[in-house]
């Protein structure tokens, strides 16, 4: 106990930090990801092909790389500066969407194709035939492997601590430069990530049962 109390300023932050970097990059890897999805699964040619280009593109590469190329290749473009906290979400988000994107289209395709026609029938554009028809049944559809993709978002944030983001990752770091003991630091991050997760499965079963009542 003397190790989190003595420097609970340090998991404090930590843990502060992994929750805005999971919570904006949850929440734009869950848009940026319907938006790929639907393109995945679009009628239009050109979009499916720019769906497909981006996930296999973005998925096959590894995060940290895609990390690497936000923090250092980013400021090399002569762009307006951004925060390594930024940028780490931006990171984050464009990878995670990826799964994000897959996920939902595996729970599109459950959607009985006769509603998509029957949408269709009633003069309903692609569009609204998606995002008012199909995404709200396939969201439905995929509450366990989608709550999967954002436990493993979870984890993905301590990459960032590899580039200057104060995150949980990187309370080890700062432990050791204090003098504490980094394995007992890393025994009450992995103890808290445990709870995170604990939370998050909870909530997964709370939307599970929710939504099976309203079908």
């Amino acid at each position: 106990m003397d190790t989190l109390l003595n420097n609970f300023d340090l998991f404090t932050e930590g843990f502060k930090n992994t929750l805005i970097l999971f919570s904006f990059s949850a929440i734009i890897a869950l848009v940026l990801g319907g938006v790929v999805g639907a393109f995945r699964v679009s009628p239009v040619t050109s979009m499916r092909a720019v769906g497909t280009f981006y996930v296999n593109t973005i998925r096959n590469t590894p995060l940290t790389l895609i990390m690497f190329f936000c923090a250092f290749g980013y400021p090399k473009l002569q762009l307006p500066e951004i925060s390594y906290m930024n940028l780490a979400i931006i990171a984050l988000s464009v990878y995670t969407a990826t799964y994000v994107a897959e996920t939902l289209r595996s729970g599109i395709n459950t959607v009985p194709l006769g509603q998509a026609e029957a949408a269709r029938a009633i003069g309903l554009p692609f569009g609204q035939t998606m995002t008012l028809i199909i995404l709200p049944q396939a969201f439905r559809a995929v509450i366990p492997p989608m709550m999967s993709v954002f436990i493993a978002l979870l984890k993905n944030t301590t990459v960032a601590a590899g580039f200057s983001v104060m995150e949980a990752g990187a309370v080890k770091n700062y432990l050791s430069e204090r003098g504490e003991p980094a394995i007992v630091g890393l025994l009450w991050v992995a103890l808290v990530f445990i709870l995170l997760v604990g939370v998050l499965a909870f909530l997964q079963r709370k939307l599970e049962n929710m939504w099976k009542v309203a079908r």
